[in-house]
């Protein structure tokens, strides 16, 4: 696997976040596949909670100015960038005023689901993949973490299906047990059918509850991993029913597993 790319998505990483079973997770995947060989790009989004002075991020010109059309508007894409101390890796932030800059992830003060959370992750999806294309960066392996990223598989295989950088690209999803109450926009489905993505292709988030974003990402990825002991049998059965390589739970996120099962993964093609 050495020199192989992959490029990470995750919602969260450590240090830039707490210290989640998510956030822990990835960021120790990423570490060792760094360690590794491998070549790594990671995306996730700049919410406003993290300190841009502490961890010194700043804006990469050439990969902002982009406008993404997010339901007939256009949406300034700002790219910013920060490195994490001692490793020597590189992280990419989505960033825009509208959507990221509020002191919350996705909830307000009431608890509640932002109104927007679908149309943010439906910016964050489509920011990854224009940023990717600037970058000119192949990768072989696409591995996201969390629900905000969800959507990302079915962008590249339905959207950006015709974009050469990703046609042997495999998509990995990890699933995680950190479900959110209620649902997503009723009018998701529609906001990315503007895409010019089917609404038969969209029916498994007729209702965009947390268990159906999931689904979303695994029907359209390559493989899944249980990034936690516990996922629900209703997201497992649907797995079962994909018959897709399936990594189980790994209490310890720096094994060789992860390396071997991506190595399988692309040693099917």
């Amino acid at each position: 696997m050495k020199n192989k790319k992959v490029l990470f998505v995750s919602s969260e990483l450590i240090p830039y976040l707490s210290e989640t079973e998510l956030a822990t997770t990835a960021s120790n995947i990423i570490k060792n596949a760094h360690l590794k060989g491998m070549q790594t790009r990671i995306f996730m989004p700049k919410f406003g909670l993290i300190n841009e002075r502490r961890h010194q991020l700043h804006e990469v010109i050439r990969l902002s100015g982009i406008n993404l059309i997010i339901n007939d508007l256009d949406i300034p894409l700002i790219m910013k960038v920060a490195s994490i101390p001692k490793e020597r890796i590189q992280v990419y932030f989505i960033d825009n005023d509208d959507y990221f800059k509020r002191k919350s992830m996705f909830t307000d003060e009431k608890g509640d689901l932002f109104l927007d959370n679908d149309e943010r992750a439906i910016f964050f999806a489509k920011g990854v993949i224009e940023a990717v294309k600037k970058l000119n960066w192949s990768p072989d392996i696409i591995h996201i973490h969390g629900w905000i990223a969800s959507l990302l598989p079915i962008y590249l295989r339905e959207t950006y299906k015709n974009e050469p950088l990703f046609r042997e690209s495999k998509i990995v999803t990890s699933l995680y047990d950190n479900s959110f109450k209620g649902t997503l926009n009723n009018d998701l489905i529609n906001k990315i059918g503007f895409d010019k993505i089917s609404e038969e292709k969209l029916e498994i988030i007729r209702t965009p509850n947390h268990q159906n974003v999931l689904k979303i990402a695994v029907e359209y990825s390559d493989a899944v991993v249980s990034g936690s002991k516990n996922i629900s049998d209703e997201l497992y059965s649907f797995i079962k029913e994909k018959d897709i390589p399936f990594l189980e739970y790994q209490a310890d996120s720096t094994n060789e597993r992860y390396i071997s099962f991506y190595s399988n993964l692309i040693s099917t093609d």
